[in-house]
């Protein structure tokens, strides 16, 4: 959403998952975006598959070879939990991608985290869509790493608004909320146009993907013959779109639709993970506000609910800016006219 792209070089940490594949296909749409390279976390589903899912969208959108690595097989403390429910038994719902030639990276992602850190200090911004469990890994090898970061933007946490996990925590931070605390506390003091930026539920619920998204995506690549996504359809409807990247794309975001309308919340998908791609290149997408935000690690009905104290009622420094407002349809409007641009320009 900027006249003059100014190159934005990006490490990625992702559980891939629908919503993080939409992330990667408008980032590998985005000519500022340098992206040097993808962690893959457990999350959604168990990080091979994560890794699985990387180098397969990578090999659709024909992008350069960019590396994937292999994050912690499950959370610091707590054991995994995965949500196939939500993004089908391999993390992009209907969507059969083939299997990448490719290979992960030879270096762990939180070995990759560090040393790219150290190798070119103030230039990454670091983007999160899934458990911190990589990033916190890192920090705990070289505790300076916020400050060799020129930036972090978090999707995350639900601070006045729901959880999606619990009444009160979201997924992200419920899988692995001692990670979550670590990295938050990590980031503590430093100048605000250096905290991190998190994208809660309160502000990504607002990004709602309808079907008349998918056809104007689906038109704006050439795609034949329009692209219609309808909740009366069987769940065995396949895309036949002319377009590869718009066919797996549909089949993969028809699952979610369908998940969100089986739990009451419409025929639509909640983007959270593109929404926090946007913010990572372009920050002034969003308002803001500072606080201290901490996760409870203890309480019985609360575990993993992140609390911000706006007001400075425990007397710590601030450690986040929290995504409060933004645009939904220029978001949109942005989103389909860069993935659909790449579509086209591929096939």
């Amino acid at each position: 959403m900027t006249d003059t792209p100014v190159s934005v070089p990006l490490i990625v940490d992702v559980d891939t998952g629908i919503d993080d594949s939409l992330a990667l296909l408008y980032l590998l749409a985005s000519p500022e975006a340098e992206i040097v390279s993808i962690a893959s976390t457990a999350g959604n589903v168990p990080v091979n598959q994560v890794a699985a899912n990387n180098l397969a969208w990578l090999d659709l959108c024909r992008a350069v070879d960019i590396e994937v690595t292999l994050g912690a097989q499950a959370p610091l403390v707590a054991p995994l939990m995965t949500t196939e429910d939500t993004h089908g038994p391999q993390g992009i719902g209907y969507a059969e991608l083939p299997r990448s030639a490719r290979v992960v990276s030879e270096r762990d992602a939180a070995t990759a985290w560090v040393e790219l850190a150290r190798e070119r200090p103030g230039e990454l911004t670091g983007l999160v869509t899934g458990p911190l469990t990589n990033l916190a890994t890192a920090i705990r090898v070289e505790p300076e790493l916020p400050q060799l970061l020129k930036r972090l933007v978090v999707m995350g946490g639900a601070f006045q608004h729901p959880g999606n996990t619990t009444p009160t925590s979201e997924w992200n931070v419920a899988v692995d909320p001692e990670a979550a605390s670590e990295v938050f506390a990590a980031f503590s003091g430093l100048p605000q146009d250096r905290l991190p930026i998190i994208c809660p539920l309160d502000i990504t619920e607002t990004i709602e993907m309808t079907p008349a998204h998918v056809a104007r995506l689906a038109a704006r690549a050439g795609s034949t013959p329009a692209e219609v996504v309808a909740a009366t359809d069987s769940s065995t409807t396949r895309s036949t779109a002319s377009n590869p990247l718009v066919r797996h794309f549909s089949d993969a975001v028809r699952f979610y639709m369908e998940f969100h309308r089986d739990h009451d919340q419409g025929f639509l998908a909640h983007m959270h993970d593109p929404f926090a791609a946007a913010v990572a290149l372009n920050p002034g997408i969003a308002t803001v506000r500072p606080a201290t935000v901490d996760v409870e690690l203890d309480g019985t009905l609360t575990r993993g609910t992140t609390v911000a104290d706006w007001r400075g009622m425990w007397g710590r420094p601030q450690n986040s800016v929290v995504a409060t407002t933004t645009d939904p349809a220029a978001f949109f409007d942005d989103l389909i006219e860069r993935v659909g641009a790449l579509a086209s320009r591929l096939y």
